[in-house]
Formats: structure tokens, C-alpha cells, sequence
């Protein structure tokens, strides 16, 4: 769903109550003090009675991202958590407002709604933005992001709320005893048991890219300290020798000659077929691992592997 559509609903009545609030609510106090009443809480749960202040109203302060959804909506309860997660760090920069459709149809009418989740950001009175569907967290992320750039100069209470979040303590997170026994084991040097920690936090967690990143680590760590100095002559000496190539990578990765052996194992993905072809490949993506998104070096050679691929 995009902002266009978004744009099609109409609250300006409900716009034209909430700014009179609104003005009213800057009127100096009888002791001459202006007032400021607190962004309340980040995530609030709206009904049909509450939407005129827990929706409008606020979104004269600071954006309120609308969450449409459905008991019996799978989609809507893997997409909740995640925004509920995003509001809850927000500092009240924005308030998440979520509205069950089936105990509220004339919210849903309001807002044409044809299927669940959606997701509606509402500034100043005025659907800005929206999509439908569910979408992964670090999109998520961007899409409020965005929002609040757009809207930090219209809104006050964005920039509010980001001030007052840089002056409170932070509280550290508690560690994760699973990741503590997998760091201890790496500094004792005991690279099996720190493989098999992780491993055991991704059987319980699959998408734990914490741990999916940190194993890639210790699996190599263990590799580098096998790597032989001789490795790379030998595997310029047999060009068709997929292990020795996949050796090579290693010890060059090792001593930081990171787009060598992506290099090398491309070429061997090229000149081989089969089970060999997919040994090398399978090689070169853990290799990415190691390294971080975005990482120049990696953007290159995933687009040699693909043209080495197809």
C-alpha cells in the first residue's frame, strides 16, 4: 500500500478537533506555565471511543504508527511483535496504536481496509504513509526512520523525546550466559566447543544471526591457525584442485589478501562443475560471512559469483 493510498482517507474533521485540543492545551496555565503534558506510553491499545485522542490527538506531537489487525491473522502476529519491539526503544518518538479490526469495523471502514496487518502512519492529523503485509525488521526500521526524518521539523514532540532519550543512563543488556560459554571457549582456544555453543543456540534459534555470524568466525579462526604459508604455490600449481584452492583462500583471508581469495575461489567456481563447483561455492559464502553487510569487497564478488554461476 503506498502513501497515495494512504492519502486517500479522510480525517481532517477529526484533524480540525485535534488542533483545537491542541491550542487549547498551549494556553498558559493559571500559574503563567505553559503545558506540557508527557507523550504517554509508546504502545497503545485504541478502540473506536479512544481514536479521536489516542490517534489524532497525538499525532500532532509526534507520529502514531497505526497497526490494523485480526485475531485470527497469522501474518499480523509475526508483524506486531516486531513493531511493538521498535516502539518500545522509541523514547516516544512515535507512538504504536494497535486497533483490531473484527472489534472495531468503523475504524477499518475508515480506513478502507481489505486485508490485514496494516500499517498506517498518521502525522498532524493526516495519514502520511503506509503499507500492507508484513515486512522483516530491518526494513521495518528504515520505514520508521524515514518517517521521523521527514516529520522531525513538523512535529515536536519527535525531537523531544530524542533529547530526553540522549539524557537518561543507559541500562546495559544482560549477557546471554549461551554466548558467554561460547566466548570462553573461543579464548581458551577451544574452537569445538565454542562451534558446538553456537550451534546449539541456532537448533533452538534458526535466525539468530548473532550466532550464525559468530560461528562463521570460530569455524574460520580454527581454519587460519591450520592455514599453511605454502598453501597458495601449491594451489597456483594445481589450478583443478578444489581443496588446495579452498586452502589458498584461507591463508590469503588469513593475512588479509580478502579480495585475492574471493578472486581465486570464483575462478575455480568457473573452471569446475558439480559437487566440486558447489565445494568451492558453498566455501565462498561462508567466506562472506566474516565480513559486514555492506562490506565493498563481498558487493564484488557476489556479483562475479552470480556471473561465474549463470
Amino acid at each position: 500500500m503506498s502513501a497515495a493510498m494512504a492519502g486517500a482517507v479522510d480525517l481532517s474533521a477529526l484533524k480540525s478537533r485535534a488542533e483545537a485540543a491542541a491550542r487549547a492545551a498551549d494556553q498558559p496555565t493559571a500559574n503563567g506555565n505553559g503545558a506540557s503534558g508527557e507523550a504517554g506510553a509508546s504502545i497503545v491499545d485504541v478502540t473506536e471511543a479512544t481514536f479521536q485522542a489516542e490517534v489524532v490527538e497525538k499525532s500532532m506531537q509526534v507520529p502514531v504508527v497505526v497497526d490494523l489487525w485480526a485475531t485470527w491473522c497469522g501474518p499480523c502476529k509475526q508483524l506486531s511483535p516486531v513493531l511493538e519491539k521498535l516502539a518500545q526503544e522509541s523514547g516516544g518518538s512515535w507512538v504504536l496504536a494497535k486497533i483490531d479490526v473484527d472489534a472495531n469495523p468503523r475504524i477499518a471502514q475508515l480506513f478502507q481496509v481489505q486485508s490485514v496487518p496494516m500499517v498506517i502512519a498518521i502525522a498532524g492529523g493526516q495519514p502520511v504513509d503506509a503499507f500492507a503485509g508484513v515486512q522483516p525488521e530491518p526494513q521495518l526500521r528504515q520505514w520508521i526512520d524515514s518517517l521521523l526524518d521527514a516529520l522531525r521539523d513538523k512535529l515536536p514532540g519527535i525531537r523531544a523525546a530524542e533529547e530526553g532519550a540522549a539524557d537518561a543512563p543507559v541500562e546495559e543488556e544482560p549477557e546471554d550466559p549461551r554466548f558467554t560459554a561460547a566466548e570462553d571457549a573461543l579464548e581458551r582456544g577451544d574452537y569445538a566447543a565454542a562451534e558446538a555453543a553456537y550451534q546449539q543456540i541456532l537448533a533452538a534459534e534458526p535466525d539468530n544471526e548473532q550466532a550464525k555470524a559468530a560461528l562463521a568466525q570460530v569455524r574460520f579462526v580454527a581454519r587460519a591457525e591450520q592455514a599453511d604459508p605454502g598453501a597458495v604455490a601449491r594451489a597456483d600449481a594445481a589450478p583443478d584442485d578444489v581443496e588446495a584452492q579452498i586452502a589458498a583462500s584461507d591463508a590469503q583471508v588469513a593475512t588479509g589478501e580478502v579480495e585475492a581469495a574471493f578472486d581465486r575461489l570464483v575462478r575455480t567456481v568457473k573452471r569446475t562443475s558439480g559437487d566440486e563447483r558447489d565445494k568451492a561455492r558453498k566455501h565462498l559464502l561462508e567466506m562472506f560471512e566474516l565480513f559486514p553487510e555492506g562490506d565493498e569487497r563481498v558487493l564484488k564478488a557476489r556479483r562475479a559469483l552470480a556471473s561465474a554461476l549463470f
